[in-house]
């Protein structure tokens, strides 16, 4: 026999309009109630017919995650995207939400895929997990009025916005203070992204850190063409780097190999430091220290923060800021062991 609604409420000891009303996620129901009712639900393994539920009120239960253009392998295989979707698909699931991803290789395919979930009323809401500058997925949904909310700093709008962010100047700034006070001086920035807001946001605490400390700030060094990767060996000859402070961990393992190849050691010649503290911080050796930026509470907080679009809790803009913390492993070295 199915699960019904009165078999829920009578274990839970509670009302069947309390627990249609659980299910809608209405706001007059307390959250300890909701969580009793659903824990019961999911003890008798009751699925509610969203389908018949949503037929008069035209809303599809389900968010739509949008990835940043995946155009190059890094970007394809960072692991990220995938921890930010596992993390979102299991607090929407919570509200009883689905979760959709929408993800191309360059962003009018991307916009075309948005437009379509939205005009089809595949999703109710979106949350987009990347800040780019060139981006057109974020114009559209202002000007389609879609609830969504971003995680990272939004470039446009930032008034009208609900973002999740870590402060990503604050985290550039400490990764290079670390190297700092480990006795280094001539510290290199490198990056394979130079749109997203992310990029400029840990460059800009990098130059920061530097120049409180009276040291010389160097360029960027950014890798978007096969010749950079080459010119990067003059860029170490040149400024004699004793440490690299890298946009994230799968990027720093790529980093890591090319100094190998010019005949530098890590961290014994260079020290390197990166963010995301993802698996490929242990996969490789040295393990990498690198910045923990919290992506369950990214994801987890991006969708609480749209659940209160959709349900009318919250209209205005805010931002949230996730805290971080610095694990350190083997990539970096006091400069002084070195001398």
């Amino acid at each position: 026999m199915s699960i019904t609604v009165k078999d829920v409420a009578k274990k839970a000891g509670v009302a069947t309009s309390t627990v249609s009303r659980v299910i809608n996620d209405h706001p007059s129901i307390s959250e300890e109630t909701k969580k009793k009712v659903r824990k019961v639900m999911d003890e008798l393994g009751y699925t509610p017919n969203l389908a018949a539920r949503n037929l008069g009120k035209q809303i599809s239960s389900a968010i739509g995650v949008v990835l940043p253009p995946l155009d190059s392998k890094e970007r394809i295989g960072n692991p990220f995207h995938l921890e930010t979707i596992e993390t979102i698909n299991d607090e929407a699931r919570n509200y009883g939400m689905s979760v959709a991803i929408a993800s191309a290789r360059d962003f009018d395919t991307l916009l075309e895929n948005v437009q379509r979930m939205h005009r089809q009323k595949q999703v109710d809401g979106f949350i987009l997990t990347y800040s780019d500058k060139d981006d057109p997925i974020i114009r559209y949904l202002l000007e389609e009025a879609v609830p969504f909310t971003l995680i990272g700093q939004p470039y446009i709008a930032e008034e009208k916005t609900i973002y999740v962010d870590n402060d990503n100047q604050l985290l550039g700034k400490q990764a290079t203070e670390y190297l700092i006070e480990e006795g280094h001086e001539q510290i290199l920035f490198a990056s394979n992204i130079t749109h997203e807001n992310l990029y400029y946001e840990r460059f800009f605490g990098y130059q920061k850190a530097l120049m409180m400390a009276n040291l010389p700030v160097h360029s960027a060094a950014t890798f978007e063409s096969p010749d950079d990767y080459v010119r990067f060996e003059e860029t170490l000859t040149n400024t004699k780097a004793t440490a690299i402070v890298v946009l994230d961990d799968l990027f720093a393992v790529r980093i890591m190999q090319l100094v190998n190849l010019y005949g530098y050691r890590v961290p014994e010649d260079i020290s390197i430091i990166s963010f995301n503290n993802s698996i490929f911080a242990t996969l490789i050796h040295p393990y990498l220290t690198s910045i923990d930026i919290d992506v369950p509470s990214l994801g987890k907080i991006a969708t609480q923060r749209l659940m209160d679009q959709l349900n009318n809790k919250q209209q205005r803009s805010i931002r949230v800021v996730v805290p971080h913390r610095l694990i350190k492993r083997e990539s970096v070295m006091k400069r002084n062991v070195q001398n």
